[in-house]
């Protein structure tokens, strides 16, 4: 018998866009660790807000702009954003980002079926307006 070598974990401190396609793989992959399995949030060494059965999740772009732009002490995982952070966080597209806002904001008891998009998510964050040159 070969020995296989475990896939690489993907964690919340991974420097490159993550590769998983799904909400709940993100999620396992990169937001239970802090918010736990069951999204209960967790106290400890910092405050990580539980998930489950969240109000603030009834708008589903209070939770896609979060993982944008980061809140608190919640690294920001869009593109822009996210390299600002000290560790350098995890790439999250915005098809990924709307994958597991639509999947956090329909599983722990939260029932917000009202999907967010890819395009919504972009537009939450678009690119800043160069500025015009006065001299």
């Amino acid at each position: 018998m070969l020995f296989q070598a475990p896939a690489r974990a993907i964690t919340i401190l991974d420097a490159e866009p993550v590769s998983l396609a799904n909400g709940e793989e993100i999620y396992q992959h990169i937001c239970q660790g802090c918010h736990m399995p069951d999204g209960g949030g967790a106290v400890g060494a910092g405050h990580y807000p539980a998930l489950a059965k969240n109000r603030n999740l009834a708008s589903r772009q209070f939770m896609a702009r979060t993982l944008l732009m980061g809140r608190r002490n919640m690294p920001a995982f869009g593109a822009r954003h996210a390299l600002a952070f000290i560790g350098r966080p995890a790439v999250l597209t915005d098809a990924q980002i709307a994958a597991v806002t639509n999947y956090v904001r329909t599983h722990f008891g939260n029932h917000y079926t009202d999907a967010i998009s890819a395009a919504e998510v972009a537009a939450l964050d678009p690119p800043a307006a160069p500025s015009a040159d006065l001299h």
